[in-house]
């Protein structure tokens, strides 16, 4: 099983390494500047250098890099627009320097007519697609929760990008359990999660799901209010992440967890928790 948590770069980046490791994560996801500030300057190459030497010794991987929050391409004011464009193109090269296999971004919200904020979004993508072609790493959608006037809660969005992007070989999922939830999609039941991810394999195909942020939430089923919770002990419960996480589509795919960080020991109880969750069905599989 490859499980991680969101890990702080507080300090040197290159600190998140060990911070994983002492959790004993064998995949991670960093912030690589402020998540909530315009880009002030840039990684030094020294702190990159340390960064890949020690994310090659701990042998976590993969590594995920989630852009920041200010990020918006389908904004409808032109220089927020522009910049969000510029500086995302930034973030994939920056993550393309650290050695992460992903980039995580949300789609981004727009007030108005849903079509013309998706083709914004599209617009936005095919321009950083064509001036990050030496990049490998592989850029993800976040499905969302919808709250507000955020794009991305139903499958059928992601949909309409896809099929209108030449370079789809490079685009991604990233599955959000919590959001999934929010948007109105009972994925803790069995019934609930075949059909939600039959949605997604008609819609766009399986394979693109490439992360799952694995988070619970105690905001009501399709309340489109984007509150994460800790594992177990929201509204999706201890059976629906054990159905979640073994089922055949997902559990080899790798699982972070953005869960709250209110006490010191939170992520490793978190982490424990998905874990047993995974064991536990094995062992009864194998029994």
């Amino acid at each position: 099983m490859r499980v991680g948590v969101q890990v702080s770069i507080s300090g040197k980046i290159y600190f998140s390494i060990e911070r994983a490791k002492q959790l004993g994560c064998n995949t991670i996801q960093i912030f690589a500047r402020n998540p909530r500030q315009f880009r002030r300057g840039y990684l030094k190459e020294e702190d990159v250098r340390i960064f890949k030497r020690e994310l090659k010794k701990s042998k976590i991987s993969p590594l995920v890099v989630h852009t920041p929050y200010t990020l918006n391409l389908a904004s409808r004011k032109n220089f927020l627009y522009h910049i969000s464009i510029r500086e995302f193109t930034k973030d994939i090269k920056e993550a393309h320097r650290l050695g992460a296999q992903y980039i995580v971004i949300h789609p981004g919200s727009f007030r108005g007519n849903k079509e013309e904020g998706l083709r914004r979004i599209i617009y936005a993508l095919r321009i950083v697609l064509k001036n990050t072609t030496n990049c490998s790493t592989q850029i993800l959608l976040e499905n969302t929760a919808g709250e507000g006037s955020v794009l991305g809660a139903e499958i059928s969005q992601y949909s309409f990008i896809f099929r209108r992007l030449r370079n789809i070989q490079r685009i991604g999922l990233c599955l959000d359990t919590a959001h999934a939830w929010c948007a109105g999609y009972k994925i803790n039941t069995k019934k609930g999660l075949d059909s939600f991810l039959e949605e997604i394999d008609e819609e766009i195909g399986i394979a693109r799901i490439k992360i799952i942020h694995l988070n619970d939430t105690q905001s009501e089923l399709g309340s489109r209010h984007d509150r994460h919770f800790h594992i177990g002990k929201g509204k999706i419960g201890l059976q629906g992440f054990k159905l979640i996480v073994n089922h055949r589509y997902l559990r080899n795919l790798p699982f972070i967890l953005e869960t709250p960080k209110k006490k010191e020991l939170d992520d490793e109880h978190n982490l424990i928790m998905v874990r047993r969750l995974y064991r536990n069905e094995l062992y009864q599989r194998n029994r």
